[in-house]
């Protein structure tokens, strides 16, 4: 296998258009998600479509052991990890106190953030042994501000956007390099899972095949951080938000996150 590169949540939305984008340009494939079903038709179809390799690993990235089964399962198989894309990743809406659950606020933690840094920790010695590798963790938008109605989710983007800005740094003159991707609101399958279809945030929400291929070519580039796909008010509010009045800010964010707020 040559320029491989592994894609966690890889049948998801915006997983789907990183495969098709490394697979279109020759690139082999590592392809991660829960259903192995999924995985086998995905990889059929990037072997038929593109003359590429694309190996599967079935998964459950909310388990501890998820991140030490897909690297041994690498190793043993040998398998070389030239790029990892830290894709998978979910949110959900609700009030932390009253409908949030502990299992679905700690099971994001664990995809969102304990997954990714596991990951890391498992293929970046060995990126870093060869003076090559390139790291993409999808982060958000949502990663410069709090976001109440989504409180743990917001949390868990500032850390992938940190984590990721310091190891960046800290791979200086390596040959690695680690990028965040910042999108917008996107039409994926993850305002639905979330509860977020019906809300203002989610009422312009743009196509991520663009998200992709920008988050795409700035990993390539090792640029530090990619911002995609903000539509209308969402560009100048990003650029602004680290200088609003917090409170203020707190309360537009959870207007914006209302359900049903998008038809008010």
């Amino acid at each position: 296998m040559a320029n491989t590169a592994l894609i966690t949540g890889s049948y998801g939305g915006l997983g789907t258009c990183f495969v098709n984008i490394h697979a279109e340009k020759g690139g082999d494939l590592i392809l991660v998600g829960r259903s192995q079903a999924k995985l086998d038709a995905q990889a059929k179809e990037m072997e038929e479509k593109y003359n590429v390799t694309a190996h599967t690993i079935a998964a459950d990235l909310s388990a501890p052991e998820a991140a030490q089964h897909i690297y041994d399962t690498c190793k043993n198989n040998g398998w070389t990890v030239d790029i990892l894309i830290n894709n998978a990743g979910f949110g959900g809406q609700g009030d932390f106190t009253r409908e949030r659950t502990m299992e679905q606020d700690m099971s994001m933690i664990a995809v969102n953030i304990e997954t990714p840094t596991r990951l890391m920790k498992l293929f970046l010695p060995d990126m870093v042994k060869r003076g090559s590798g390139k790291v993409l963790n999808v982060s958000s938008t949502a990663a410069v501000m709090p976001g109440p109605l989504q409180a743990v989710y917001y949390a868990t983007k500032a850390y992938v956007t940190s984590v990721s800005n310091a190891i960046w740094r800290e791979l200086k003159d390596t040959g690695v390099t680690v990028t965040a991707l910042m999108p917008g609101a996107m039409q994926t399958g993850f305002a639905n899972a979330g509860g977020l279809s019906d809300t203002k945030l989610f009422s312009h929400a743009v196509d991520p095949k663009q998200v992709a291929l920008d988050g795409y070519n700035g990993m390539m580039k090792g640029e530090l951080n990619v911002i995609s796909g903000l539509p209308g008010m969402q560009k100048p509010m990003i650029s602004l938000a680290p200088m609003f009045p917090k409170k203020p800010m707190l309360d537009f964010v959870y207007n914006q996150q209302i359900a049903g707020s998008a038809n008010k």
